[in-house]
């Protein structure tokens, strides 16, 4: 697997009747960022690609700010909105997958379990406060820059925010579940050779 291979990942899409972005519109968004064999996973704002150079010649967070602020900019010409966008190599990703704090919700309530990736740097430190504060029933902990999350209850019954969750980072961050975002790591393995 290389780094040249990113999972982009939209936030707040196709969740009610605004910021509607069709997977279709998606992957050619993407293809005119630069990525190539881009291909979606569900209709919630999942693309994989290949970076064409420039981008792949990055490093690091500097290329996925570089290939989401792409993907982003795309969109806004497109569709006329902007939409947030993150991206993160198939490598970080994978990163994220082996360090896994909660593997025990990974295998027995996947939907229940979700990586938040970050657009930017995270305040461990104000994550590390948001856990030791949150009464629960939630768990949360950062792995390999990203922050995973157990909602045993559900997200939707949970006080445990997306706005809490980005004061506490200190950046804004973007949620899948651990079944879509191991599904978007196999599709960036198939791609990344």
């Amino acid at each position: 697997m290389t780094d040249s291979t990113f999972v982009v990942l939209l936030r707040g899409v196709n969740l009610g009747p605004h910021r509607r972005v069709a997977a279709a519109d998606l992957r050619t968004v993407a293809q005119d960022a630069g990525l190539t064999a881009a291909r979606t996973v569900l209709n919630s704002g999942n693309v994989v690609g290949r970076a064409a150079a420039p981008a792949a010649a990055a490093a690091g967070a500097a290329a996925e700010a570089q290939v989401a602020a792409r993907v982003a900019a795309a969109l806004e010409r497109r569709l006329g909105q902007q939409v947030p966008a993150v991206a993160i190599t198939a490598g970080r990703l994978a990163e994220v997958v082996a360090a896994n704090p909660f593997p025990d919700a990974a295998r027995d309530d996947p939907a229940h379990l979700l990586a938040f990736v970050p657009a930017g740097p995270v305040d461990a430190d104000g994550i590390a406060r948001l856990a030791r504060e949150h009464p629960g029933p939630e768990r949360l902990a950062l792995a390999a820059g990203a922050l995973v999350v157990e909602y045993p209850a559900g997200l939707a019954a949970s006080r445990l925010t997306s706005a809490r969750i980005d004061r506490a980072a200190g950046t804004w961050l973007t949620g899948r579940n651990w079944n879509t975002v191991t599904r978007l790591l196999a599709l960036a393995r198939e791609l990344g050779g």
